[in-house]
């Protein structure tokens, strides 16, 4: 299996709702680093996985929503807390998304899986990986 991966950053606020997360009930904030892989089992014709440039640009215009925002305030998390596997998720479909409607360019109609990593820390992080298809 082939991979190619982008890197990019976010930096949020949130806090969370239960007693497990003890002092991240509060408000707190995260600087995430975020990874996507991209896979497919051959290359295309012109000897790669995806358009580097266009899985970035993907990338950028998905996290440009949560970037320096509340994520207490996203509509997107007001029935779930948003942890660092949540987050995962929710960037794995926009992305999953992005390469089922040609986002990605020559290539990104074959990639069969997608992994988001988004790490915490030099000692944390969290993943989801899974298939393109819906």
């Amino acid at each position: 299996m082939y991979a190619v991966e982008v890197r990019d950053h976010i930096m949020i606020a949130h806090s969370f709702r239960g007693a497990v997360f003890g002092p991240a009930q509060a408000l707190h904030g995260a600087t995430f680093v975020v990874d996507v892989a991209f896979y497919r089992p051959t290359l295309t014709e012109d000897g790669i996985v995806v358009d580097i440039g266009r899985a970035h640009d993907a990338l950028k215009a998905t996290l440009a929503p949560l970037n320096y925002s509340n994520l207490d305030e996203n509509p997107a998390f007001k029935t779930q807390n948003s942890t660092t596997e949540v987050l995962c998720k929710h960037i794995f479909d926009a992305m999953a998304q992005a390469a089922r409607d040609g986002a990605l360019g020559p290539g990104g109609d074959g990639i069969e899986r997608i992994r988001v990593k988004l790490n915490e820390s030099h000692v944390a992080r969290a993943w989801f990986e899974g298939p393109v298809a819906p």
